[in-house]
């Protein structure tokens, strides 16, 4: 059985290095950071603006033994953009920063006005995927979602990992790509 519960500050570490690993081969992160040091160095700072306040609000979930997380943003959090666009102008190369930018405008433009839960991130180790686990959490983050009435909102960086969503009722809203950047997939999911 799958063991799933609240990350504690004492789990923010572990939590974002299993993110971390999941997102080692993920299109739109490889794009934004290609050397290998400087994804390493910068993702997790980007991840911790991105999706850090989950681990404050309650609303960062992890597999027992850390084999996944899942970062969510309950309404009215948001993302530290202004940490995020520092990193980004920091790390990010040059010839692509503008790039970047006009995929996080798209982004906006989809994001819901109305109350929503967003997941910015959710990963699973490599060595872990396979056993269900990404549906675990999914299930278990989705429950304050149904009770509460409320809309889930996420942009899935990787095609592969649609399915998955459209199994627990997110739906394709449509396709956010600038320049040389790989798309991303923004769903929405109703409450059930």
């Amino acid at each position: 059985m799958t063991i799933i519960k609240t990350a504690t500050a004492a789990d923010e570490a572990a939590a974002i290095d299993a993110i971390v690993l999941a997102f080692g081969a993920d299109p739109a992160a490889r794009w934004s950071w290609r050397d290998p040091h400087q994804y390493l160095a910068s993702f997790p700072r980007f991840m911790k603006a991105f999706g850090g306040k989950a681990f404050s609000n309650g609303s960062a979930y992890i597999i027992d033994g850390y084999a996944g997380a899942a970062l969510w943003l309950p309404p009215g959090i948001e993302p530290d953009e202004d940490t995020m666009m520092s990193i980004l102008q920091g790390t990010v190369p040059k010839e692509i920063l503008e790039d970047v930018f006009a995929v996080l405008e798209q982004m906006g433009r989809y994001h819901p006005n109305e109350p929503h839960w967003y997941l910015p991130l959710m990963g699973v180790d490599p060595i872990q995927q396979g056993k269900g686990f990404g549906s675990a959490l999914m299930q278990h983050a989705l429950i304050p979602c149904d009770r509460d009435g409320g809309l889930a909102y996420l942009e899935s960086t990787n095609p592969k990992n649609i399915p998955l969503y459209e199994r627990h009722g997110f739906e394709l809203l449509g396709t956010i790509q600038a320049g040389t950047s790989p798309p991303l997939f923004p769903m929405l999911r109703k409450p059930r």
